[in-house]
């Protein structure tokens, strides 16, 4: 029985890109991009399409995830899952040399298998089961920029027909994101336009054959924001299309919220609305292609999920499906059992400005305003050796509050690096003994760092905007996390950096 509700979008908040989705009973599966971070393609449950869990990653092991040596913004880029007779499969592209692959599981909260390299090039693979046929459609610059498809074997991923060209979009630029759908006695194509910036659209297209020719929908774009410059949500598209189990249609999609003069930190979000159908058969969003923040509409009884704690003790025997690490984390960087009830991290040679895996368990900043603190205890032994909470956008982006050796002493600092320029704008002397309360205050237009040291007042060491973490300022896809870290700046290997617990209020 469909009920009137609000809900508000996003629905997913925080740096969730390129979302796809599917649908097993009353279970709804979605999957997003994860880039360079470990472990890849999160995996979020719904049974109502607005309230949803992270439960997962479908890449969970360096075999199926190599990651060593990238540059931000690159690595698992818009993946897309579908269940056909009782397997889950993700498609997705490792960039920039890896290729195109597939992995598959029987259980989607279990392990998946190892990947199965695909022929065809190009990004943003999607799957399409269709009348015994399996046919694999990415978005590829050359030989121009379209979308192109093949047929493979999906058990062994080999390439049954040559690559072709299946349809080079609505005129807008970038061609991607490509999906198909078998809905009545056509084959529905829908792609996402114009780049995954202030100007990205969703465009349709249909045809009779899975190969065309394709016709494009005479209202295309049919969902945009690029012509409403005000509208709190930019960035609309890349969409997914689902019917759900009451029949009704949906469109998971991704946007951004821009602040204070065009400038968007926390990433490209999950926005969801529900789509009908025309008359003569077309896809239908709203009169003017738009959604709104706050969604007034007839949809599946809501069941709310599990929410993530605003505390992490970690008690647990691993850590929860929010923290990942960047890139392939190497074992002995950090520990759950060592010190039980603790996350201890060992800083190495590797820090927070190279194209490596440093000593470093994130989290996405979710809201434009919220709190985040830890507890560490931290005894710093070589000079340079540091410890502390980063905000992290890429290598040459990122702020840090840190306890940290120099010249002997130990202090906290407050850096900020932006580009090539490097500073540390404030600093502390502590004692060398006790524990570090570290404290980052988001708001949407700055940030502000704090410690507190047992017995003594929270004290305001520094602050710095958030426009310089934006991806208008920094370039690329991501969104900022905020993390525990640890790194000795090239010497040795620190002490034990060992973090109590973490919280996240928004």
């Amino acid at each position: 029985m469909k009920e009137m509700i609000t809900y508000t979008n996003p629905v997913v908040s925080g740096c969730y890109p390129n979302p796809s989705i599917c649908r097993v009973g009353h279970d709804y599966y979605m999957i997003t991009s994860s880039n360079e971070y470990f472990p890849g393609v999160p995996l979020l449950h719904s049974r109502d399409l607005v309230h949803w869990q992270h439960v997962g990653h479908c890449l969970t092991r360096a075999s199926q995830l190599p990651l060593v040596g990238l540059q931000s913004s690159r690595g698992i880029l818009a993946p897309t899952i579908r269940y056909h007779e009782g397997l889950f499969y993700v498609v997705a592209t490792n960039v920039p040399d890896k290729g195109n692959f597939y992995v598959f599981s029987d259980d989607p909260l279990g392990e998946w298998s190892e990947p199965i390299w695909l022929q065809q090039g190009g990004i943003d693979p999607s799957l399409y089961f269709d009348d015994g046929h399996v046919y694999l459609s990415t978005s590829d610059g050359w030989p121009e920029p379209s979308i192109y498809q093949c047929e493979i074997d999906i058990k062994t991923g080999q390439q049954l027909t040559e690559t072709r060209l299946l349809w080079r979009g609505s005129g807008g630029r970038y061609p991607e994101g490509p999906h198909l759908y078998h809905i009545g006695d056509f084959h529905y194509l829908l792609a996402a336009e114009g780049g995954t910036e202030y100007g990205h659209m969703e465009t349709l297209a249909r045809s009779r054959s899975p190969w065309g020719p394709f016709e494009p929908c005479p209202h295309n774009p049919i969902l945009t924001h690029r012509n409403h410059g005000t509208h709190p949500i930019q960035g609309a598209g890349h969409a997914d299309l689902i019917e759900a189990h009451d029949g009704s249609w949906w469109l998971v999609f991704h946007g951004f919220r821009p602040k204070h003069g065009l400038f968007h930190h926390i990433g490209r979000e999950i926005l969801l609305t529900p789509v009908t159908w025309t008359e003569d058969g077309w896809l239908l969003v709203s009169p003017d292609k738009t959604v709104d923040v706050e969604m007034h509409v007839k949809t599946l009884p809501q069941q709310k999920q599990e929410e993530e704690p605003e505390r992490d003790d970690f008690s647990a025997p691993a850590l929860r499906p929010i923290w990942s690490f960047l890139r392939n984390p190497r074992a002995e960087d950090w520990s759950l059992s060592e010190r039980p009830g603790w996350l201890r991290l060992y800083g190495s040679t590797v820090t927070l400005n190279d194209l490596d895996s440093p000593a470093f368990v994130g989290r996405r900043q979710q809201h434009l305003e919220a709190n985040s603190k830890a507890l560490l205890d931290f005894h710093p032994t070589g000079e340079g050796h540091e410890a502390g909470l980063t905000l992290r956008m890429n290598e040459q982006h990122h702020y840090e509050i840190a306890v940290i050796r120099e010249q002997g002493k130990r202090s906290i600092i407050v850096r900020r690096r932006i580009g090539d320029l490097i500073a540390i704008v404030a600093r502390d002397i502590i004692p060398e003994e006790g524990l570090v309360e570290l404290e980052i205050r988001a708001k949407s237009d700055e940030y502000t760092f704090l410690y507190t040291i047992a017995g003594q007042p929270t004290r305001n060491l520094a602050s710095g905007a958030t426009r310089y973490l934006s991806t208008e300022v920094v370039g690329g896809f991501l969104g900022v996390k905020i993390a525990m870290y640890a790194t000795s700046n090239g010497n040795g290997k620190t002490a034990p950096a060992d973090f109590d617990w973490f919280e996240y209020h928004p």
